[in-house]
């Protein structure tokens, strides 16, 4: 999908609590395998000792604000993305961020696309925009917080250790130094029972009180022999959303413009066997491919945003220059955002 005009990123930011767990405390204190750790590469996790995901996403919203320089007043929408526990199980999270950054006309909306939610929640932002000429800006935000005993946020999933966070993302129609040229999205739903598996349907969410067990469902799918074809499916959604991007605006891939590819912050394990050989493929000549998951983790929905808040916090994505942000989620579906400097 291809905007046109395209509307401005005014402020995007991430906002990880000061305290972390580190890889090394993790393997020592039996809560991980030296092997594991290893393997997947990550270093350390930023841990929040209190504030919950909607809290912190409130905490990254009042940053972006504050650096687009808006009244938050003037927010016609906020989307806002998540992939686990909010802290109230019968409640929006969505409107207590705009309530709580002070976006108190605009529309809430949550979105729920599990890890690619932060990128569809901006692409849905982007496409309202497009179609409502009295909206003048929206505000997307992701928010995460994988405590225990609920979650194991080393070893409760196969290649991925997750991390504690929120991004904030301000879209204007005319003010930003960046635009949002294109969001495309390609979709697998015939890989949906990973996160599934062989589990009957709950009456309640975890009536079992169980710490959740991701690696359950997995080894279910798995064990049904569909893990070559997830690798395979994988790689071809990574392919065709970054492609599909690409041609909506008429780009090729060994175009000069084109800087940057950020990869979903994965273990390692998982990105090299079913999302490197994907990006591979493409044909990218002169992009630099980032993996930034070493000290973060991966952050739930917020992957693709705070990719793109570290290319702005160091002043990465030089003018002239456009930056692929590639995301992905359970489900399965992939989506590659094109972001140019003005």
């Amino acid at each position: 999908m291809r905007f046109d005009p395209p509307p401005r990123i005014a402020a995007v930011v991430d906002w990880l609590p000061p305290t972390t767990d580190t890889a090394a405390a993790a393997v020592a204190g039996g809560r991980v395998t030296a092997e594991t750790a290893a393997k997947d590469g990550y270093l350390e996790l930023p841990v929040s000792d209190g504030p919950s995901g909607p809290e912190m996403a409130v905490l990254a919203a009042a940053k972006a604000i504050g650096e687009a320089g808006c009244p938050p007043e003037t927010i016609g929408l906020v989307a806002h993305a998540w992939i686990y526990h909010q802290g109230h199980d019968f409640w929006s999270p969505a409107h207590y961020v705009a309530q709580h950054a002070g976006a108190v006309r605009a529309v809430p909306l949550g979105v729920q696309q599990m890890c690619n939610g932060g990128a569809t929640a901006i692409e849905l932002a982007a496409v309202r925009l497009a179609a409502d000429p009295t909206l003048e800006r929206a505000l997307v935000t992701t928010g995460d917080r994988f405590a225990a005993p609920g979650f194991d946020r080393w070893q409760g999933d196969y290649g991925v250790a997750y991390g504690d966070g929120a991004t904030a993302l301000v879209l204007d129609r005319e003010r930003g130094p960046y635009q949002l040229l294109a969001a495309h999205t390609a979709a697998a739903p015939d890989l949906e029972s990973m996160h599934r598996g062989h589990d009957a349907f709950s009456a309640a969410p975890r009536a079992n009180g169980e710490t959740l067990d991701i690696r359950r469902t997995k080894k279910a799918f798995l064990g049904d022999g569909r893990g070559p074809h997830f690798a395979a499916t994988a790689g071809q959604g990574v392919a065709r959303a970054v492609q599909g991007a690409l041609a909506d605006v008429g780009l090729a891939p060994d175009d000069p413009r084109l800087s940057h590819l950020l990869l979903p912050r994965l273990g390692r394990s998982v990105l090299e066997a079913a999302y490197l050989p994907g990006v591979e493929q493409l044909g990218l000549s002169g992009v630099e491919v980032l993996d930034l998951g070493a000290r973060t983790g991966h952050l739930g929905a917020g992957d693709a945003p705070a990719g793109l808040a570290h290319l702005h916090a160091r002043g990465l994505l030089e003018p002239g220059r456009i930056a692929i942000l590639l995301s992905a989620g359970a489900g399965f579906t992939w989506t590659a955002l094109l972001v140019a400097t003005r």
